[in-house]
């Protein structure tokens, strides 16, 4: 079977397609046969060494993916050949709260990944993807979806009426407005792209706002909420737009910290402290998480945004479409 590997922190570059041996299934483990994989930021970040420098080399990259089970081993009851399946991004985060142990079992790093055409993982990682969605769909959920869908519910306890203001439109952003626009939530949307806004409102974006327009982006936010702020703020963009959150969201009001996409930096905490913000950081989810989030996705019918989809053999130019920053919603790669 063939495999993707990371033999160098040379970004995209640094991706080689070998033939590897197929993988056998051990006690409780299964082998799933990929269709499709997504990318995510951090596998941007991993090809080029800063997200993990010491990770050890060659490494199978990606920690997404959707596919068939092939084989499975002695002990496996959960699963039988032919079941739709997806890993959740931490193979051993089942259940309860995440700790350092559940931490290094995350796809894609030290735990290897998923961008070959068989993997091998344990059965208690992986959930049946839902009925309606193709593979290609499917492997956008493990990362992206169970994000947006941590930060949302079990963290945020987002109910209707909330506001909730997201930032961009990569996978994290977009899932995000679906989600809270299913569950009844008013949600504010920044962009630097006013074609992107549109669409991202026809996801579910009830206020859309330009932040290259409108640089001050949180005081619009609060004029938008009659100036008490936001009850929620997705905040993916790090250092560089979590002081702007924190003045866009309410007293006692929530922020999920997800993503550094705009760099690391000093953020004065005065403002967490005097309006009793509460910040959050997110780290993905577990996998129980994982499969009442694919039960709603099931009661509402609804279908993961992909940007572009793009060959096995061409996937280092996925991963640079991924580094222009140019999409909205997933990057996906085929698995024939």
């Amino acid at each position: 079977m063939r495999a993707f590997r990371l033999h160098a922190f040379d970004g995209p570059d640094g991706y080689r397609l070998e033939e590897r041996p197929s993988p056998s299934p051990g006690h409780g483990e299964v082998v799933v046969r990929m269709k499709a994989a997504s990318l995510n930021y951090r596998d941007l970040l991993i090809s080029k060494g800063l997200y993990n420098p010491k990770l050890p080399l060659p490494q199978v990259p990606l920690s997404d993916g959707a596919g068939e089970v092939a084989a499975v081993g002695l002990g496996v009851t959960r699963f039988k050949l032919g079941d739709r399946v997806s890993a959740n991004f931490m193979a051993g985060w089942i259940e309860g709260p995440i700790d350092a142990a559940k931490g290094r079992t995350a796809l894609g790093g030290e735990a290897g990944g998923v961008l070959a055409e068989e993997v091998v993982l344990p059965e208690a990682a992986l959930v049946r993807i839902p009925d309606h969605l193709g593979f290609e769909e499917a492997a956008t959920l493990p990362c992206a979806a169970l994000t947006a869908w941590h930060a949302l519910f079990p963290s945020g306890r987002v109910k209707p009426g909330d506001a909730v203001l997201t930032q961009g439109s990569g996978g994290v952003s977009v899932f995000a407005i679906q989600f809270a626009s299913l569950a009844g939530a008013r949600v504010i949307a920044t962009s630097s792209s006013d074609t992107k806004l549109s669409r991202l409102k026809d996801l579910g974006a009830s206020e859309l706002i330009n932040y290259k327009t409108t640089p001050d982006w949180d005081r619009r936010a609060r004029e938008l909420t009659g100036g008490a702020g936001v009850d929620h703020v997705i905040e993916v963009g790090g250092a560089g737009t979590l002081p702007k959150s924190l003045r866009a969201v309410r007293v006692g009001g929530h922020v999920a910290l997800i993503g550094v996409l705009s760099g690391l930096g000093e953020v004065n905490p005065m403002g967490i402290l005097m309006n009793s913000i509460r910040v959050h950081g997110i780290y993905v989810g577990s996998r129980d998480m994982f499969e009442a989030m694919n039960r709603a996705i099931s009661a509402a019918s609804l279908r993961p945004v992909i940007d572009r989809v793009f060959p096995f053999e061409d996937a280092a130019s996925a991963l640079r479409h991924l580094e222009t920053g140019s999409h909205l919603g997933k990057v996906v790669i085929r698995i024939p």
